[in-house]
């Protein structure tokens, strides 16, 4: 009697991956100096919808969604009879709560960014780590104090209130530049495609946060 034999077991049919949950989040925030209120998508399509009553500064945030591919949308109302510091380090910090909440455990995604971007002879370095931990450093010694209504000192203002919320660490470079227009459009251009890189999520990761501690 021939022995019996059996079917070879089939292979277990591969499980559907489960759609990503969206990466949105909306925070407001009101101050006597300052009413913000910011909406992000960080798997947009680089929508910007912008009102900050600064025209250059709605400009470079418009930067921030057409080279992140991240829809933004920011109505920001401010004390600007006095200046613009309040509502453009305030914007900063509302925006960085808002990634901070948007990006939830940083489960999966890359953690780190980098760019270069040129504009004409200005050239500028930004490298992200959605760290936990916050810090800024940033050197740009701009050429002029003031870019249209905007004050140009205010830059470090907002990518401060920024890492301090969204808890990165954040290095920016301005590597040449004459110009400060230029110098301004390719830090936060830099800035743009860095958090682009970092907030990716890696495919090779399997939803595994990217520390050997386990958090960030």
């Amino acid at each position: 009697m021939s022995p019996t034999r059996r079917a070879a077991a089939k292979p277990a049919a591969p499980r559907a991956a489960k759609p990503a949950a969206a990466r949105r989040a909306e925070v407001e925030r009101n101050t006597k100096e300052t009413q913000i209120r910011v909406r992000v998508a960080l798997d947009g399509r680089g929508q910007a919808r912008l009102a900050t009553g600064i025209g250059f500064f709605d400009h470079m945030l418009d930067q921030v969604a057409r080279h992140g591919l991240v829809d933004l949308d920011i109505q920001a109302r401010g004390d600007l009879h006095i200046d613009g510091h309040h509502l453009v380090e305030d914007v900063g910090i509302t925006l960085g709560m808002a990634v901070a909440q948007a990006v939830g455990d940083k489960a999966g995604i890359t953690r780190y960014g980098h760019a270069y971007v040129p504009l004409d002879e200005a050239l500028s370095r930004v490298v992200v780590d959605f760290s936990g931990r916050p810090g800024l450093h940033m050197r740009v010694p701009f050429k002029a104090a003031m870019v249209g209504g905007f004050d140009t000192q205010l830059v470090y203002e907002f990518f401060q209130g920024f890492a301090n919320h969204a808890m990165v660490t954040l290095h920016i470079d301005n590597l040449h530049g004459d110009n400060a227009h230029h110098q301004c459009e390719t830090v936060f251009k830099a800035f743009a495609r860095a958090l682009r890189m970092a907030l990716a999520v890696d495919p090779r990761a399997a939803g595994a946060v990217p520390s050997t501690k386990g958090s960030l």
